[in-house]
């Protein structure tokens, strides 16, 4: 394939994504959570979904400390389901990265996860994709 060929395809979500996905239970103590976190040196958790027609959510470090911490709240006492949000914004894995920054900046979002056929299949984050974007420059 040419330099210019190469130029004119589009790097796709599935082609940047992290397929290592950290998924919790929404009854899951935000302490433990955090523990886990800790250990797999993640910001963010999904949340499993509770059923087949619901959607799946997203827990992240910055939750933990607007809604747990900075209310004084017990860690041991908190679930995943009272500070989740719900239902997790997410993309498909063939969505051009440019048009995915695009979506996760408008929204103020740093990553999310990538679902394909209403399956998580990976994470895709703002940091991936700017990175990504220095092996083209």
């Amino acid at each position: 394939m040419s330099n210019e060929t190469q130029k004119n395809t589009p790097t796709l979500v599935k082609d940047i994504m992290w397929t290592q996905v950290d998924i919790v239970d929404s009854k899951t103590t935000v302490k433990q959570a955090l523990t886990d976190m800790k250990y797999k040196k993640t910001k963010m958790l999904l949340v499993e979904k509770s059923h087949d027609y619901d959607e799946y959510g997203v827990v992240l470090i910055a939750d933990i400390a607007s809604k747990v911490i900075a209310k004084d709240r017990a860690l041991d006492r908190v679930n995943i389901y009272e500070i989740m949000n719900k239902p997790a914004m997410s993309v498909h894995p063939h969505m051009d990265i440019r048009y995915c920054a695009e979506l996760l900046t408008h929204f103020n979002l740093s990553r999310c996860p990538v679902l394909d056929n209403g399956k998580i299949v990976g994470v895709i984050s703002l940091t991936s994709i700017v990175f990504n974007g220095l092996r083209s420059v």
